[in-house]
């Protein structure tokens, strides 16, 4: 039996609107027992739906992110989200792998043509973005060894022998920084040696490095 998360949502607090919320839960327990699937959270709200940023909404992506539940339970693709939030919470869910099943389909979520594309559009983009990034990390580290940054030599290891994916010490992006790198480049390099670190981190520990020096 799989697992589920019904989510409802209402935009406003009117009384009329509780009464909403209570009809599409009893329909999406039902829809849940026709699929003989298992509900592990049942999440009400109310809120617009074109705030992505919904606390309940939040909740149900951890939810799923977690490992919880594989499939969703929605009155309606609107209950969802509308406008961009919608796009944006349907983009999500596929990375996540996730079933989406409406009251108005009995069955698995069905999209306009219309949102099909923009969402094949949204997955395109996201994709030549992640291998812009990547190649952008090459470029920085190559710059960086050309220059004669040995990471092997200047990165401290863990007992396991693997890189420590901490914040980046301010004396690695003083060593690159002195190689003549853009703090851009030297983000990119750190980024590819296991530290979470932006170009504006960067430029802040180094001029925040500098004022120290001048003090």
């Amino acid at each position: 039996m799989g697992a589920a998360i019904i989510y409802c949502r209402v935009s406003t607090e009117k009384a009329q609107q509780e009464s909403s919320l209570r009809r599409q839960l009893t329909e999406l327990l039902q829809l849940a027992e026709k699929k003989q699937l298992k509900v592990v959270e049942q999440i009400r709200e109310t809120a617009s739906g074109y705030e992505v940023d919904r606390e309940g909404m939040l909740a149900v992506l951890d939810l799923f992110q977690e490992g919880k539940a594989d499939t969703l339970l929605i009155q309606d693709d609107t209950r969802l989200g509308r406008g961009n939030a919608k796009i944006a919470l349907l983009h999500q869910l596929r990375k996540l792998n996730v079933t989406v099943l409406s009251i108005r389909d009995q069955g698995e979520l069905f999209l306009s043509e219309a949102d099909e594309m923009v969402l094949e559009i949204v997955a395109i983009v996201e994709e030549y973005q992640r291998k812009l990034q990547n190649s952008k990390i090459k470029r920085g580290m190559k710059t960086a060894i050309k220059n004669g940054y040995r990471p092997e030599q200047n990165l401290k290891r863990t007992h396991a022998g693997g890189r420590q994916k901490k914040e980046a010490p301010i004396e690695e992006i003083i060593r690159l920084r002195k190689l003549e790198l853009t703090f851009h480049d030297i983000a990119a390099t750190l980024r590819g040696l296991g530290y979470d670190i932006s170009k504006a981190t960067v430029h802040r520990r180094y001029q925040d490095y500098v004022r120290e020096q001048q003090q």
